[in-house]
């Protein structure tokens, strides 16, 4: 009856589980803020495991002391069975310990423990990460990798510009990492990664990996790359572990049959060479000086990095002669005559500036506070459809904030209003943006260009003559905004906002605008941002005649 109740009871809870509504997050790589609670979700289980390792460490404290206690009285009985059992008390305590004590042993070692921990794990697993998000955090991680040239060895030991808390990677880590860019067809990582973990196999680290299947996915990488010779080593050493691996026989076969086709190409190749050419020879041409390739003509993938890295193209002294650091307070402004801002030029062309302590750590905390409940896989623009999706170059979530919503975001608004000059009736509400792990936004313009006549049609308030973006954190390594196509590249500083013009007052936007967001290597990236619109700006920032003037 009671194992009846039971099973009445767990499928009871399990339909309740079931109708309850889905709360989980999608995309948790994509933003560090909300990742921070899936620590407190393991805290929690951690916590419950540990009261089931008690409840299992009670119970067998239990069976350890019946077994003792009866390890002691056998010992004597079967020394003189007979004379044991002549004892009429003995006789009855035999009888009633295999009548009923060994049964009520048998329901102790059968009763479970684990209700109350499986019933928590169920709970707490609908908000757990999925496949996807790990795939997005290895692929993170190989995105770093090639943005910051790092090589396996330093990111698997932790040595990374800026980092608190060193994590080693596990061969099984890497191997993982190795087996995900695999799946992905990307044999250079592949190799990278399965390199690793065998490195660290060979040290004599203790794994659930066997050097075996490392050398599988490495020695298939290395010949997808090309390199005949060193997958045939890889090869061998791995029939050298498994004489008998079949696919490794069948390799090694083929790559030796390759490797010679290869050799005799070679020798027929350099045998024509060498046989006297009865035909002109052909003019020598005068050898190209290799010049120095200019920086606008790196393709901007590369340039892109480069920024990243703090690489690139310098301002002349000349031109950073022309930059400068002002009290600011916008024509008199009658809110900062008394009180002027700290600005500073950052670029002059095009013009960005950045206004220092201008968003406080209370506000920041407030903005922060109103936005990680709501914050969402960020979207974008898809020129084709004119609609908001999803895109693998922006890996961040965001959220937006309105005026009404709290006294704080008007505030900010306002200030942002009375510092620019601009109208923000017409702004679009505060994008407060949380990047994860390698969050980035790839180079793009804020403005809507010619070919997209529909871009912020739905809004009614023009282009996007502005941009504003607030820094609400430091970050230790990485997430620069960066301007490929001019060089500029702005660090991110808590308190501080920088600023810029997207069109010029002709209306015509400005190209060399086009900026990005770099991946963040290590630390959490919060940044908030006013896209701030053409229409009633009219008297704000008339228009110039002249198509590109400033």
């Amino acid at each position: 009856m009671m194992l009846f109740f039971r099973k009445v009871l767990l499928c009871w809870c399990l339909l309740l589980l079931s109708c309850r509504p889905t709360l989980s997050a999608h995309d948790f790589f994509t933003s560090i803020g909300q990742m921070t609670d899936l620590l407190f979700t393991e805290k929690d289980l951690v916590t419950s495991l540990k009261d089931y390792i008690k409840a299992e460490e009670s119970k067998l404290e239990r069976v350890k002391k019946w077994a003792d206690k009866l390890e002691a009285l056998t010992a004597v009985a079967i020394q003189d069975p007979e004379g044991f059992l002549g004892h009429p008390v003995n006789a009855f305590k035999l009888m009633k310990r295999l009548n009923t004590e060994w049964s009520d042993l048998e329901s102790l070692v059968l009763s479970d423990t684990t209700d109350g921990f499986i019933s928590n794990l169920t709970i707490q697993r609908q908000y757990f990460p999925t496949d996807d998000d790990q795939t997005g955090a290895a692929k993170a991680l190989l995105r770093l990798q090639d943005t910051y040239k790092l090589d396996a060895n330093s990111i698997a030991t932790g040595n990374l510009p800026g980092a608190k808390h060193k994590t080693l990677m596990t061969a099984e880590d890497c191997y993982e990492l190795g087996k995900i860019a695999y799946t992905d067809v990307d044999y250079y990582h592949t190799e990278l990664w399965m390199a690793q973990a065998l490195k660290q196999l060979d040290e004599e680290e203790e794994s659930i990996v066997d050097k075996v299947t490392v050398l599988d996915y490495l020695s298939y990488a290395i010949y997808q790359q090309g390199e005949l010779e060193r997958a045939l080593e890889y090869t061998k050493r791995l029939l050298e572990l498994d004489p008998e691996h079949q696919r490794a026989k069948g390799n090694v076969k083929y790559f030796e049959f390759q490797l010679e086709k290869q050799r005799n190409e070679v020798k027929d190749h350099t045998s024509k060479q060498k046989e006297p050419d009865k035909k002109e020879a052909p003019e020598k041409k005068p050898k190209e000086k290799k010049e120095k390739k200019a920086f606008s003509l790196i393709p901007e993938r590369k340039k892109y990095e480069m920024l990243c890295r703090g690489e690139g193209i310098k301002m002349t002294p000349r031109r950073e002669s022309r930059l400068f650091c002002r009290y600011y307070d916008n024509n008199r402004n009658p809110f900062y005559v008394l009180g002027p801002v700290k600005q500073q030029d950052e670029w002059d062309r095009p013009y960005i500036v950045r206004f220092l302590d201008i968003i406080s750590e209370k506000e920041i905390e407030k903005v922060k506070q109103l936005a990680k409940p709501r914050l969402k896989r960020a979207t974008v623009h898809d020129p084709q459809t004119g609609k908001l999706t999803t895109a693998q170059y922006r890996v961040s979530k965001s959220a937006w904030l309105t005026g009404y919503e709290d006294p704080v975001i008007e505030t900010i608004n306002q200030r942002i209003e009375d510092l620019t000059g601009l109208e923000m009736d017409t702004a679009e509400e505060l994008q407060v943006a949380n990047y994860g792990v390698g969050g980035q936004y790839e180079p793009h313009f804020d403005f809507g260009r010619k070919d997209e006549p529909d871009a912020f049609k739905e809004l009614g308030t023009g282009n996007r003559i502005a941009t504003w973006l607030f820094y609400m954190s430091d970050v230790s390594a990485g997430g620069a905004t960066v301007f490929p196509d001019v060089g500029a590249s702005v660090r991110p500083l808590k308190g501080t906002a920088v600023f810029w013009y997207n069109l010029f007052p002709s209306g015509e936007g400005d190209y060399s605008t086009r900026h990005a967001a770099c991946p963040v290597l290590v630390g959490n990236k919060w940044v908030s941002n006013k896209w701030i619109h053409e229409r009633g700006q009219e008297w704000r920032r008339p228009c110039g005649l002249n198509e590109t003037d400033s």
